[in-house]
């Protein structure tokens, strides 16, 4: 499985650091490959690929978030030497919570710990994390997914591999929607947050309640734009998270 499970687009040799990216709901291994291009010398970018999609798609989709973050944990647990743990949106948590279960596991844990545009999950589930939603007909998600997927044209225009990214979709929805915080899980690593000035979805106090959940450094960084930022800042997102640029 790890074969397929964790995607290194550009192998670096003897890498000083391993960027792993969680994916957001809706979202495969692919919308980080071209992020190759932003990293720092001495870095290297590894996607873990969720079950049900890319080279996983033969396998059955998560049934709930504890199969899928006990799957992205064992993925994760497989990388080599120093990384750091980045997840965006619902991948937020995910980082999150297989850093927690890491920790609490006496396992080796990331060099620092990157939440992007995501609530801090002490405060549950709430209506502003519920988009889009498990209600919403096939085209209203096909116009999230234009807008916010980052799905290549050529999959939207085929309707197959259209319908295969809707199915994509929903498996993550109810995945999403069976999230829970687990009671007192924190992480000791460095926690990173950053949030989109514009962003309807992040509480604005999002900083304040995820540095409980620190018990070593923290930082919150706001950058321009929305839940996936600007297009600018999106495409140079590794450039901002502190624990790349420092060899």
């Amino acid at each position: 499985m790890l074969d397929t499970a964790l995607v290194r687009p550009r192998p670096v040799p003897d890498a000083r650091l391993t960027l792993v990216c969680l994916g957001f709901c809706g979202g495969g291994a692919g919308v980080y490959l071209p992020w190759t291009d932003e990293l720092p010398a001495g870095v290297e970018l590894a996607a873990v690929c969720y079950p049900g999609r890319e080279g996983r798609f033969t396998e059955d989709f998560a049934a709930d978030w504890d199969a899928l973050a006990e799957d992205a944990l064992a993925v994760v647990a497989a990388v080599d030497g120093p990384y750091v743990l980045f997840g965006h949106s619902m991948g937020g948590w995910m980082a999150f919570d297989v850093a927690s279960r890491i920790e609490e596991r006496g396992g080796r844990a990331p060099e620092a710990l990157v939440v992007s545009a995501a609530n801090a999950p002490s405060l549950g589930l709430n209506a502003q994390d519920m988009f889009p939603s498990q209600q919403d007909t096939d085209g209203q998600l096909m116009d999230w997914i234009r807008t916010f997927g980052l799905m290549p044209e050529h999959v939207l225009g085929d309707p197959d591999l259209a319908e295969m990214a809707m199915d994509l979709m929903r498996a993550d929805i109810r995945v999403r929607d069976s999230f829970y915080y687990r009671e007192g899980a924190k992480v000791s690593t460095p926690l990173q947050v950053l949030s989109g000035a514009d962003d309807d979805v992040v509480d604005r106090n999002a900083g304040e309640h995820w540095s409980k959940l620190a018990m070593g450094d923290f930082r919150h960084d706001v950058l321009p734009g929305g839940h996936f930022y600007t297009q600018d800042i999106w495409r140079s997102l590794p450039s901002r998270i502190a624990a790349l640029q420092h060899p």
